[in-house]
């Protein structure tokens, strides 16, 4: 009987691996373009003629329109079903691909990602909905171990592709590139992808709508600012504040709602709850080091952005390797030993890039790069399936709303938060720095002029001349110096959000076997019900 029920299960399986590629191949065209992007930023600003202010909207307007979307995944899964919004998130992401591609003007270019971003919101809970449902939850870490070769693989492999594709050929291809990929998943969709669930006909809340749109969309644009601007800026004070507002607004509305668009009562769900904010840690310490890496490679030591991008190769792979295999031994050992172990691995591994120097060696760094994700890759998959599998199947769809949403949110604010920590912790180390090279310091002054001379001698140089280019050294130096520390500090940051995560980790169970308990204990009160003798019947005459 067990081993029927496990080949009807394994033939059940087998027959969704073609709807499993194709939202696969959708997910991860989705995830790479949008990390594509950065580092093409310096020749679009030279292509279209543009500040960095001004070039910086073709990613924030993409993420506030992900943003928005990913609250209302939910209900628009519910509405229109998943073959429907996939096939429109994927013609919507291939026709916003081309409009890049072809650009001739900034604006043209920021329309092609705004309608891109479109199709990039919703593919991510969608994709997750689908597999929740495919898989029941004894094998789903096997599921999102396989969701997680788009979400994890996509982000690392980019900087490399990218940067191989702007170091040999022109930045057009990587927008060009998608169309025809783009086609493919949609017509192969077409034929292949069928509603698990029949869309249901509710109706849109106007009210919860426009508070969730304008709450996130401010929110997202006064983080992402805050980075830039800093968190005292007016525009970000006010974005900042107005989002909450609004937020607050939705959250309340929906509490009350009968059919909620976003359900705000998963967080009844201990372990849904606690998983979260795990994994807001760990998106927090990823994003440190995929927003500071480049910026100690290319702008601090000059390696090419090829160079920067394949330090980032090998993680990629050891993420693409690791990915499925932690969600098959998810489904065999539970939840806590792959956190407490992965989460401990980021944390040692977090802590040496506390140990930056001018002279930290390239192999060094993809070493330590290459076990960081290692460890990452135990964690983000296994611990966001560790709460879905609490929520009930009804709720399914609204917990992987949620997550992804706090993913994004988290995303966004561990980038602004690490970006405020390194320019202020940089600019801190400078002053100081420049403090200890004043002129009435005889010990400095001395060493400045034996400095001076050494210059002078090496360069063949007149003395004066030799101490402004003196000057100049020290003032480039110091300034490498002081933003190599800052940089180290923001790691000492991301180390001690990935600490914390290991503390909490401590604290999760693996839900199914409460259900086990459950289903257990029900039995046995079956059995142990006493079947009660009818009245007797009269004997026949």
């Amino acid at each position: 009987m067990t081993s029927h029920t496990t080949a009807s299960k394994q033939n059940g399986m087998s027959q969704h691996i073609p709807l499993l590629v194709v939202l696969m191949l959708g997910l991860f065209l989705a995830i790479l373009n949008q990390t594509l992007l950065n580092v093409a930023i310096p020749h679009l600003m030279t292509e279209f003629g543009v500040d960095a202010n001004t070039i910086q909207w073709l990613s924030t307007g993409y993420m506030l329109v992900n943003g928005v979307l990913v609250p209302l995944s939910a209900f628009l899964i519910e509405r229109f079903g998943v073959r429907v919004l996939f096939l429109v998130a994927m013609l919507s992401f291939t026709l916003g691909s081309f409009v890049c591609g072809i650009a001739p003007s900034f604006s043209a270019m920021l329309t092609g990602r705004l309608i891109q971003a479109v199709g990039g919101g919703v593919l991510a809970p969608l994709v997750m909905t689908i597999i929740l449902t495919i898989f029941p939850p004894e094998s789903r870490g096997k599921g999102m171990g396989i969701f997680g070769l788009a979400m994890m693989f996509a982000p690392a492999v980019g900087p490399t592709l990218s940067g191989w594709i702007i170091e040999h050929y022109d930045w057009r291809i990587m927008f060009n590139g998608m169309v025809p990929l783009g086609s493919i998943v949609f017509i192969i969709a077409v034929f292949k992808l069928r509603n698990l669930v029949e869309p249901r006909k509710i109706k849109i809340d106007l009210l919860g709508t426009f508070a969730s749109l304008v709450g996130f969309s401010t929110l997202l644009y006064g983080v992402s600012e805050a980075g830039s601007s800093g968190w005292t800026d007016p525009i970000v004070i006010v974005n900042i504040i107005v989002g909450i507002i609004f937020i607050s607004i939705f959250i309340v509305q929906q509490l009350r709602s009968k059919t909620p668009m976003l359900d705000f009562r998963v967080f009844k769900y201990d372990m849904f709850s606690l998983s979260t904010i795990i994994n807001v840690l760990v998106t927090v310490a990823m994003f440190t080091g995929m927003f500071l890496l480049p910026i100690y490679l290319q702008n601090l030591r000059g390696f090419t952005a090829l160079e920067s991008g394949l330090l980032m190769l090998p993680g990629a792979i050891v993420m693409l390797i690791m990915s499925p295999i932690s969600g098959i031994l998810f489904d065999k050992v539970g939840p806590r030993p792959l956190a407490v172990i992965g989460l401990f691995i980021t944390a040692v591994t977090t802590y040496e890039f506390t140990q930056l120097t001018v002279n930290t060696s390239y192999d060094h760094i993809l070493v330590l790069n290459m076990l960081r994700f290692f460890g990452m890759s135990l964690i983000s998959m296994p611990i966001m399936t560790a709460g879905i599998n609490q929520l009930p199947r009804e709720l399914n769809n609204h917990g992987t709303a949620m997550s992804n949403t706090l993913r994004q949110i988290s995303g966004s604010l561990g980038t602004s938060f690490v970006t405020t920590i390194f320019t202020n912790r940089s600019a801190d180390h400078y002053a100081s720095m420049a403090n200890g090279m004043r002129t009435n310091d005889p010990a400095f002054m001395s060493s400045f002029e034996s400095f001076a001379h050494s210059v002078a001698q090496t360069l063949n140089l007149p003395v004066e001349q030799a101490k402004q280019y003196a000057v100049s050294l020290l003032a480039g130096q110091t300034k490498l110096q002081s933003t190599i520390m800052g940089i180290n500090d923001a790691f000492f940051w991301a180390m001690g959000f990935a600490i914390s995560g290991v503390v909490l980790s401590l604290f999760l169970r693996d839900v199914r076997k409460d259900k086990k308990v459950i289903k257990t204990k029900a039995s046995r009160q079956e059995d142990s019900v006493i079947l009660l003798p009818g009245p007797k019947q009269a004997p026949e005459a």
